[in-house]
Order: structure tokens, then sequence, then C-alpha cells
């Protein structure tokens, strides 16, 4: 009887416990989920959201589609990731600070693209995004300039979009600016990587000596005892224009060859160059030694 009595006694304090226990977790504050403030303090740039209007016009100027990989560059609450996602593309997000991670990861859910749109807590200038066929960014000029020389190094044809700040003299190939439902940082910039083609290329039927400035070149072509004078040549990716002698060459670089067509007087033809120095050519110059 005693032993009986004792349990009960047990089990009424187990429970009184248990109860109380509840009612005091159900009385203290819960934990407030995280809100970014507009120009909250960041590790290189203050935040500061893109108008959904100018997001939505970034990724249209990149072309952006579901055959894309976007890289977002301080990606802030996430917003430019889950617009790329839901039109289809896989994405990463890139962002120093570790509560708006956890807020994207938050707002890709809510808007059902956690699968596509992810997101890493890391420093920028230590993270590899040179498997990116587009990146978008909204960070200060000397932020830009910091990264240009690794942008260039990426893969012609890399389409990069930044919100309002330029990359210095490497000027944008499209500027455009949203006037509606935008309240600020309005404009939007974009440039195409060029390929590398400064050097000197050899042709069949001669020489072409050309200069770069970002996607802007220069020189001349070279053929026989005449030497003509670049005009209008301009990269765009890997695609190569310009004009020489009356003539306008097209063509796309692919290493340390270029492939195309020439228009003359009226005709199309073919016209291919090696880059001097190449391997390649290296390869020719031992194969007629040995032969």
């Amino acid at each position: 009887m005693k032993a009986s009595r004792f349990v009960r006694r047990s089990l009424l304090a187990l429970c009184l416990s248990v109860i109380a226990a509840s009612v005091f977790a159900q009385a203290q504050p819960g934990k407030e989920p995280y809100e970014p403030q507009v120009g909250q303090e960041g590790k290189d740039v203050v935040w500061v959201p893109t108008p959904q209007a100018l997001v939505e016009k970034m990724l249209d100027m990149a072309k952006v589609t579901a055959k894309d990989y976007v890289i977002d560059l301080g990606s802030g609450d996430g917003r430019t990731v889950i617009t790329a996602a839901k039109r289809g593309a896989r994405t990463l997000g890139i962002e120093y600070n570790p509560d708006m991670v956890e807020l994207s990861k938050r707002n890709a859910a809510k808007e059902g693209v956690s699968g596509k749109a992810n997101f890493v807590k890391a420093d920028l200038f230590e993270s590899d995004f040179s498997q990116a066929t587009v990146i978008t960014m909204f960070l200060l000029p000397e932020i830009n300039l910091k990264l240009r020389p690794t942008i260039l190094d990426l893969k012609p044809g890399t389409r990069i979009v930044s919100n309002t700040f330029t990359m210095g003299e490497w000027t944008a190939d499209e500027t455009a600016t949203v006037n509606e439902n935008c309240g600020g940082y309005c404009t939007a910039l974009l440039w195409i990587v060029p390929a590398k083609v400064e050097g000197t290329w050899r042709l069949p039927q001669g020489e072409l000596a050309l200069k770069q400035n970002f996607q802007m070149i220069s020189g001349t072509l070279k053929s026989g005892s005449n030497t003509t004078a670049i005009t209008n040549g301009r990269l765009s990716g890997d695609q190569i224009s310009f004009s020489a002698g009356g003539a306008r060459y097209t063509g796309r670089v692919s290493g340390n060859g270029i492939e195309g067509t020439v228009r003359s007087g009226g005709s199309d033809s073919k016209w291919n160059a090696t880059r001097v120095g190449s391997r390649r050519q290296g390869l020719r110059a031992l194969e007629r030694a040995l032969l």
C-alpha cells in the first residue's frame, strides 16, 4: 500500500514538473527571425537590395535560360539567385554574412526553388566561380576592379551583369535603365568576357597583328608588301570581327586558332589564322625539321 501511494505521488510530481516546464517555455519570448536592415554593414559593402524590376532586367540582358549556371556575388537576401532559379537556371549565391545565407535559404524554400537555388557563406576573393556562365553583382566600383582580373580570365562568352557600378575603363557592352517600379539603383550594365587575341597570327596569305583593349581590337593585316590598318575591330566573347582593305572579317576564336568568313566585293570566302608561337605551330615546325 505504501509503495503504491509513493509511486502515485512520484508520477503526480513528475506530471506537474512537465506542465510547469511547458508553461514556462511558452511564457518565454521566442527568438525573432532575422530581418536585414538596408544599409547594414557587410565585409566589403553595405547591404542595399536590388529592386526586383532591375533583377529581372539584369537577367534579361544576360539572356539567362535553363542552360545557364548563374552565380551572384554578394547575394544578400537571395532575390537574384531565386529569380534566376525560377527561370530554370542552376544557381549559386556567395554571401559572407551567415544570417543572410540562412535567410536566403528560407526565402528559396518559400518560393519553391530550394533544389535549384544554392547559397554558401564565403569570401568573394577566395571563391571559385570559374564554372559560371553568368555572374551577377551589386558591388562597389573598387570591389569590381579587384575582381576584374579574375573575371577577365573566365571562359570567353561569360556574361557579367552589374547593378549600377562599372568596371573602370572596361566599358560595358550594353547598358539599360529601368524607369518603372524601381526606386533607386536602376541601371544594369552587361559585359561579355572577351577572348584573348593580342599578338601575331599567321594567315595563309599573310600576317595579322592584333592589339587588344578589353573587347576592342586594332592592328594591321599584312599580305605580301601591303600592310592595311584594321578598323571597327571588336570581340564579343569568342566572336571576332574587323575590317581591313575594304573586306569585313568575322570569325570564332578557339584557343590559338581563328576560323571564319571574309566578305569582299559582295562575295564570301573562308579565312583562318593561327597564333604565332602556339603549340600547334611549334609541332609543325618540328615536323618540318624532321622531314
